[in-house]
Formats: C-alpha cells, sequence, structure tokens
C-alpha cells in the first residue's frame, strides 16, 4: 500500500486529471469485496429500494383515467377496465423489454445505455436528459403528494407542506447516503404493507360485491363531452403514469447483488407482476361500481372505504397509502446516482459524480438529486398539480428510445427469432411514443413546455461537458508515446512568516524536494526585514532567505511577482498552512496560505503544494 492514511490505495489513472471520460487520479477507500457485496441488493430488496415508485403508482393512475373519462359522464367510467387493459399490455411489453436491455447491458444505465450503443451520440443524450428531468421529477411529486395526503388527514399542517416535503427529502437523503442496502431494508416493510392493502382492498371488494361506505363530498362536476377515440386516447396516455418507475432496476443493475443481470431480470418481473394485478384489479372495481370522482378524497380511498368501510382500518390504509407515496421517491435515489456515474465515466458530466463512497453508494449524485429537488419544491411551494404536468413525458421518451434501440439491435446482431423481439419492442415503440405525444399536447400550456425547455438544456451541457474533456485529451496528447522525461535542477520556494516550528518543519519537508530551497519573507518596513535576516542568520537553518519589500503591505502578490520572474526552470512552492484538531477553529486560521496556493496555480507554472502543521493542542 502506498503512502497514504491506513486503509486506502492511491489509484493513478493514466492520463491526469481530465480527458476522454477517463477518471482522474484518486484516493480510494478499500472496500473488503465480501462486504462491498453484502451492501449490494438482492431481488427482494431490489424491489423495495427501485420499485416503490412504480408500485405506489397505482394510488394516482387509475385515478388519472377515471378523471379524463368522467368529462363524457358517469356511463364512459365503463371504459376504465379496457383502458387499464392496455396500459397493462404495454406494462408487460416494457417489463419484456427492459429484461432485454438488463441482458443485454448488465452495466447498467436503461435507455441510455441502449441509445448510446444503437443510436448514437445525439439520441443517447436526449435519453439522459429525460431520465435525469423524469427522476428529479419523480422525487418532487412523491413527496408533494405524500404531504398533502398527510395535510388532507390533519388539517391543522395545512400551513407546512412544503417544510413537510423537505423534511421527507431530508430523511431520504441520509438514509441513501447512509448506503443503499440500508435504505432497502427501510423500504421493505412499508413496501410489503402497501401491496398488501392494496390487494386486501381488490380481495375485498370483489368478495363483497358492494360498496361498505361512501366517503367525500359531492361527485366532482364534469363537462358534457362525447366519448371518442382523443378521450380515450387522453384516459391511456394519463394512466400511463402508472408506468413511472419501471425502468428504475434497468438503470441500477451494478446495484444488484452477483449473479447481477439475473437478480435485476426477477426483480423486474415480480415488478411487473405485482403492478399489472393491482392496475387491473383497480380499474375492475372502478368500473363494476361506476365509482366517480368526489371532492376532497382520492379514488383510492374511496376505494378503501369501499371494501373496508371508514372504521380504523380505513385511516390505517391511508397513513399506509401516505408513507408509500413519500418513500417512492427512493426509486430515484437508487436509479438516478448510477446514471449520473455511466455519464460522469462517458466523460458528459464531472469525474466526481462516478466516485464511490465506502458503503458503497454515488454520494454527489444523491446529494445532486437532493439539491435539485428541492429547488423544484421550493420554486412550485410542494403543490402536486404544478408538477403533474411536468410528469411522466421524459419516462415516455426513455421507453421510446430503449424499445426503439433494442429494434435496431435485433435488426443488427440478428440472433435467434430477432424478428419475433424485434416487433414485440417496435410495438412498444409505437405505443410509448403516442403516449408521449398525446401527454405533450394536452400538458403543453399546463407546465409541459418546461420540460421541452430543460430536456434540449442539459442535452446541450452534457454536449459542452464532453467537449471539454476531448479538449483537454487532444491538448495531453492522449495515447502518444512523449519524449522521455529528463532531471533538471529545480528550486523550490518556501514562504515563510517568522522562526518557529511551522517553518522548521516546512523547510525540513523543502529539502526533501529538492538540493536547493529558497525561503522568502515580505515585509513592509525594511528595518523589520533587517532585524528578520538578523535572526535567521542566528538561526541557521542552512537554507538561503530572500526577504522582499511590500509598500502596499501586501504579502501575497510580492511572492506570486517572485516566482513569476524564475520561468527559467522548474520552481516548486511550498506552502505552510496550521490544521487545527477542530473543524471549526479552521475559520480562525490565517487564510493567507489557502489565498497564495489558490492565486500560484492560477498565475504561475510552479508545482504548489501545501504542508499542514497539525496542531495537537485544542
Amino acid at each position: 500500500m502506498a503512502a497514504g492514511r491506513p486503509g486506502y490505495m492511491i489509484i493513478a489513472v493514466p492520463g491526469g486529471a481530465a480527458g476522454g471520460g477517463r477518471m482522474p487520479g484518486r484516493i480510494a477507500p478499500r472496500v473488503p469485496p465480501r462486504r462491498a457485496e453484502r451492501e449490494r441488493l438482492g431481488a427482494f430488496g431490489g424491489l423495495a429500494a427501485l420499485s416503490l415508485d412504480a408500485l405506489s403508482s397505482v394510488a394516482y393512475g387509475p385515478e388519472a383515467i377515471v378523471l379524463v373519462l368522467v368529462a363524457a359522464g358517469t356511463p364512459a367510467l365503463r371504459l376504465t377496465l379496457p383502458v387499464a387493459g392496455a396500459i397493462a399490455v404495454l406494462l408487460a411489453v416494457l417489463v419484456v423489454s427492459y429484461r432485454q436491455v438488463i441482458a443485454v447491458h448488465p452495466n447498467g444505465g436503461g435507455s441510455y445505455a441502449v441509445a448510446k450503443s444503437e443510436l448514437g451520440g445525439p439520441v443517447s443524450l436526449l435519453a439522459a436528459a429525460s431520465l435525469v428531468v423524469d427522476y428529479v421529477l419523480t422525487v418532487a411529486v412523491s413527496l408533494s403528494a405524500g404531504a398533502a395526503a398527510i395535510v388532507s388527514a390533519f388539517p391543522g399542517l395545512s400551513g407546512h407542506l412544503l417544510t413537510l416535503a423537505l423534511g421527507g427529502l431530508a430523511v431520504l437523503t441520509a438514509v441513501n447516503l447512509w448506503g443503499i442496502a440500508e435504505s432497502a431494508r427501510v423500504l421493505m416493510l412499508p413496501m410489503a404493507a402497501f401491496v398488501a392493502l392494496i390487494l386486501a382492498v381488490i380481495a375485498t371488494g370483489l368478495v363483497r360485491g358492494h360498496p361498505a361506505a361512501a366517503v367525500g363530498g359531492a361527485p366532482v362536476a364534469h363537462a358534457a363531452e362525447a366519448v371518442g377515440f382523443l378521450l380515450v386516447l387522453k384516459a391511456f396516455s394519463a394512466g400511463c403514469s402508472a408506468l413511472t418507475g419501471i425502468e428504475a432496476i434497468a438503470n441500477a443493475v451494478p446495484a444488484f447483488q452477483e449473479p447481477r443481470a439475473r437478480r435485476a431480470q426477477r426483480t423486474e418481473m415480480m415488478l411487473g407482476a405485482l403492478l399489472g394485478t393491482m392496475l387491473l384489479g383497480l380499474a375492475l372495481l372502478i368500473t363494476r361500481d361506476h365509482l366517480a370522482p368526489r371532492a376532497g378524497v382520492t379514488v383510492l380511498a374511496q376505494l378503501t372505504a369501499g371494501a373496508f368501510g371508514t372504521g380504523p382500518l380505513y385511516y390505517a390504509a391511508n397513513l399506509v397509502t401516505t408513507l408509500a407515496l413519500c418513500l417512492a421517491a427512493n426509486t430515484s435515489f437508487g436509479g438516478l446516482p448510477v446514471l449520473l456515474s455511466l455519464l460522469a465515466k462517458d466523460g458528459r458530466l464531472p469525474h466526481l459524480f462516478a466516485l464511490r463512497s465506502r458503503r458503497p453508494v454515488f454520494r454527489f449524485g444523491i446529494v445532486a438529486l437532493a439539491a435539485c429537488a428541492a429547488v423544484l419544491l421550493v420554486a412550485v411551494d410542494a403543490e402536486t398539480s404544478r408538477l403533474i404536468p411536468l410528469y411522466a413525458i421524459g419516462v415516455f421518451i426513455g421507453f421510446t428510445v430503449s424499445q426503439t434501440g433494442l429494434v435496431r439491435h435485433w435488426r443488427t446482431r440478428r440472433p435467434p427469432r430477432w424478428a419475433v423481439h424485434a416487433v414485440l419492442n417496435g410495438t412498444g415503440a409505437v405505443l410509448t411514443a403516442t403516449a408521449a405525444v398525446v401527454f405533450l399536447l394536452t400538458k403543453f400550456t399546463e407546465g409541459a413546455w418546461v420540460v421541452v425547455l430543460i430536456v434540449p438544456l442539459l442535452m446541450l451541457l452534457f454536449s459542452r461537458i464532453q467537449g471539454y474533456y476531448h479538449a483537454v485529451e487532444r491538448e495531453l496528447a492522449a495515447g502518444e508515446i512523449a519524449p522521455p522525461p529528463r532531471a533538471t535542477a529545480g528550486l523550490v520556494i518556501v514562504p515563510v512568516g517568522g522562526i518557529d516550528r511551522l517553518t522548521a518543519q516546512a523547510l525540513r519537508a523543502a529539502l526533501t524536494l529538492g538540493p536547493e530551497v529558497v525561503a522568502v519573507a515580505v515585509h513592509d518596513d525594511p528595518e523589520r526585514g533587517a532585524a528578520f535576516r538578523e535572526r535567521w542568520n542566528r538561526w541557521g537553518p542552512g537554507v538561503r532567505l530572500e526577504t522582499l519589500s511590500s509598500p502596499d503591505h501586501t504579502v501575497v502578490h510580492p511572492i506570486v511577482g517572485y516566482v513569476k520572474e524564475r520561468r527559467d526552470r522548474q520552481v516548486a512552492v511550498l506552502v505552510p498552512e496550521v490544521e487545527p484538531r477542530r473543524w471549526r477553529f479552521r475559520l480562525l486560521q490565517d487564510p493567507r496560505p489557502v489565498i497564495l496556493a489558490t492565486l500560484l496555480r492560477a498565475e504561475t507554472d510552479a508545482i504548489v503544494c501545501t504542508y499542514p502543521y497539525r496542531l495537537t493542542s485544542r
């Protein structure tokens, strides 16, 4: 192990600090392989950590269908089950498709990985940008909906909607920074409780045969509108919001235990089976009971009251639904950091997004997601109605890209039964593209235009970052054989401000870096400079002292100028600084060493090092 902190390895990657998507040298924690594997996800852990968004979408997916169909009157609600059936067919196609994505791209990335390998750079940027938007919106929508559900149960909290949403965001961020396996364990019980609740509502409702109770205010008024193809298409598009989140498993394959691809595929199948069963079961109850939306209550709450009545079980069920909606945001915390790490490895985001912590988790991705979601929640004051028009467009774009990319994959490779796979994925691409276009057109003036603006801006950002890394790689001439380095006589400069232990240790360290060391002191008074030189000579450290005059009472700029004048040779500057034991005392230290090191790096070609003198006393 190289010199450094115990338990750490110094990792040096050829190519320098940047270039061509390669990672810079860094200090990485040595994680025991067995511990790292234990902290990854199993099939059920993946279902909890990555699927709660998709599973909890049945709380608003069927309701979205009803809210569109009721515009044509209560009789139109009979179409709820056929529309849900079409969505279930699309769900089956997508599940099979993402199982194929997992097999073809076991390193994760989902639609981004498919687009990058099959459809080229611009389309992969579109897929990445749309997924980033969808993940951030998933967090914001889930938390705002959960906060609204809590406020509905406890009206006294009505003035703290944003606080509740941000509080939930803080808790989820902390849990995911702790570790993805730990977050899966935390989410296992709420996920199981929510799934059991929905299945119990369906089973009890079907057995009972008639609603046990009715809740809410009067039915929501609706405008008279004929049942037509466009209305059904709108209902299908709105109901497809229940499909958001099913791509997260394919994006986060590296988070699973070995064999990663097989476990991820198993998790995808479990998700599809559970989601399809719940969606069709709730739609069947809605169709049978002609359940129309009512003021002050959700459709799911009406179904719950119809199954269990309005006793304690009803309130417990609503609390479980609230918890599931709040925790559904964890899907993004499991999927987006992995996607950002892939973008960073491709040189389309800063390389720090690919760094893993000791847990291991992508902490920079988690923090970035939390920050973006917090800004979005503050911008809309945690009002779900202002977020819904932005929702689902990004994920439909990702669906369409991944399906189209797989069609090209089958046509190019032509494995056995490739035509069947191509037809299946092509059908899925047409359906998801149709849903995306309809959703965009019907919601454009309600806020969907923001997504139309943000996605191209993100694509431009990714492209510019990639262009920067390529430019750095060209300038560094990466891959070319450079002339062998030759030893030259260098000069080590040590800025000093007094004769003390800090100066003595800094000089001792400088003498190990090169044979010629010069100490530089800055004084604004010639007499004080002469007195300091006399003390220096009496001390006799064996290092030459240069005193610089500074009539304007500055210390940093004279040293920078002194270094600039020595361009004829390689110069290294060792900047001593005091490092206190307690972090809270850092603000009390002299800031000039940090400023000097920063200016030297910006304005000179010198090698700049800092020498920390660690205080032992408080």
